[in-house]
């Protein structure tokens, strides 16, 4: 009985041995970039999802890079990945997006945001998505419908805090954001409305970026029954809407239902659902982190404050009636404001990887990236690298003067992506930022009280909030 106790604890050892052998060394048909798999099914996830508080690249790159070089594997919640510092091959992966590459993300992600949202459609389907929400954030939709509305939201949530005695700047911008965008997407009015939407997405996003272990108690969990809740909304207001013949296109959301009500619709209602539920997410939470870092960096550097405040107080100066609405010229004209808004993002960092994945085994920079595997493109080692940008971690919005990141993006500029997946959104929030910026700096001054601590998760967040407090400037 010993004996055969003994052979199966051999053959169990064995076996065990042979399968961390085989989870730490990948089989390939070339040669894996360096690095290490991690512990077996865990990976470096954890390492990946340690808190950092500085402005600096992440620790877990940072330290990976100087050991393995630009480009090298990993495992990140139970697939293995290639992450990618390189601009060039940042570059490449996204311009052969649908040929050797396609949008992917951790299986975990997914779940939480859908299997049908646009971050998992392709080809065909993808385009057809992006065209129908250029209908919302186009150019003539934010020259002749959006600027109007934003200004009229900035002006009036300025006012509001004023009369405060302090303001948590991120949750404050995020509701005056959220509550514009959710009207113009589901026509949601919160005034009228039982469920709170915008605390929902809070619980979402505080476990977005966070280990997966979906069990009570947890940020994940907190984040799956956030998205339930959203998700409920969203298939009743479907359903309301789909059963009425004759509503006409109010909002966004009529007008998808417009496209499910076709013969022969595109999209399904899940695609429809998960792209409600993408652009409620995407149209504040990203938009008010920068535009928080922005007042941040603005109140730490008063030179900057200084030349912004010129800019648009000679706009004011120009017109026949200094309080009339901001014009799409005034808006086009922001070059400088345009710069404090690149400087930002390009710090901010918000989005710390996009993904992607190989369709077939590709052979680049001398090493192989089998088909399968995953590939995390790295925005903020590029945006922080020294030999691209001098002394990257300095605000310096004068760098940004003539470049022609300013009207898109570039391999050296990825704050909104990349190839076919560029943020369709990103000119409505370089919109939201400037039209806050104008009215904040003619017509108010702030001071900060307490916080403006950053943590990243490795996302951006503010841990202690960022309270300031704002004042009416005095008329001359």
């Amino acid at each position: 009985m010993e004996l055969y106790v003994s052979i199966f604890s051999v053959s169990i050892i064995t076996m065990l041995v042979i399968w961390v052998h085989r989870w730490r060394n990948p089989k390939c048909n070339g040669k894996l970039p360096p690095g290490s798999m991690g512990l077996p099914l865990l990976g470096e996830t954890l390492q990946f999802f340690k808190p950092d508080t500085s402005n600096d690249l992440q620790p877990f790159v940072k330290e990976r890079v100087k050991r393995y070089g630009p480009i090298f594997k990993t495992s990140l919640v139970g697939q293995p990945v290639i992450i990618s510092t390189d601009q060039e091959l940042n570059d490449f992966v996204f311009q052969q997006e649908g040929n050797l590459f396609q949008s992917w993300y951790p299986e975990t992600f997914m779940e939480i945001f859908g299997q049908d949202s646009a971050a998992a459609l392709h080809g065909y389907i993808h385009k057809y998505i992006k065209n129908l929400v250029l209908k919302l954030f186009g150019p003539e939709s934010l020259r002749e419908r959006l600027l109007h509305d934003v200004e009229k939201s900035a002006r009036l949530s300025l006012c509001l805090w004023s009369e405060e005695s302090s303001v948590e700047l991120k949750d404050a911008i995020s509701t005056m954001i959220f509550d514009l965008t959710a009207k113009k997407l589901i026509s949601y009015n919160p005034s009228e409305s039982s469920d709170n939407l915008k605390d929902s997405f809070v619980d979402f996003i505080s476990g977005l970026i966070s280990f997966p272990v979906n069990i009570p108690g947890t940020a994940y969990q907190k984040c799956v029954q956030g998205r339930k809740k959203v998700m409920k909304l969203l298939k009743d207001i479907l359903a309301e809407r789909m059963n009425s013949p004759n509503r006409k296109c109010i909002d966004f959301f009529d007008c998808v239902v417009k496209e499910l009500k076709k013969e022969k619709p595109v999209i399904t209602e899940a695609i429809a659902l998960d792209l409600m539920f993408v652009l409620l997410f995407a149209s504040f939470e990203t938009t008010s982190s920068a535009l928080t870092l922005a007042i941040k960096f603005l109140s730490e550097n008063p030179e900057v404050l200084e030349e912004l405040t010129k800019e648009h107080e000679a706009i004011l100066g120009n017109r026949k009636y200094p309080d009339s609405g901001i014009t799409w010229q005034e808006y086009k004209s922001m070059n400088f404001t345009f710069q404090v808004i690149h400087e930002t993002t390009r710090l901010a960092n918000i989005v710390p990887g996009i993904f992607r994945k190989a369709m077939k085994e590709i052979h680049v920079n001398g090493y192989t990236i089998p088909a399968g595997w995953g590939v995390m493109v790295c925005p903020p080692a590029v945006h922080l690298n020294p030999r691209i940008y001098e002394d990257p971690l300095l605000f310096n919005p004068w760098r940004w003067k003539g470049k022609s990141e300013l009207s898109g993006g570039s391999k050296n500029f990825m704050a909104f992506g990349g190839g076919v997946r560029f943020c369709v959104g990103a000119d409505f929030s370089k919109l939201q930022m400037a039209i806050f910026l104008h009215c904040l700096v003619t017509k108010y001054r702030w001071k900060p009280v307490k916080g403006g601590n950053i943590i990243r998760t490795p996302g951006l967040g503010f841990p202690d909030g960022y309270h300031i407090q704002i004042s009416q400037k005095r008329m001359k």
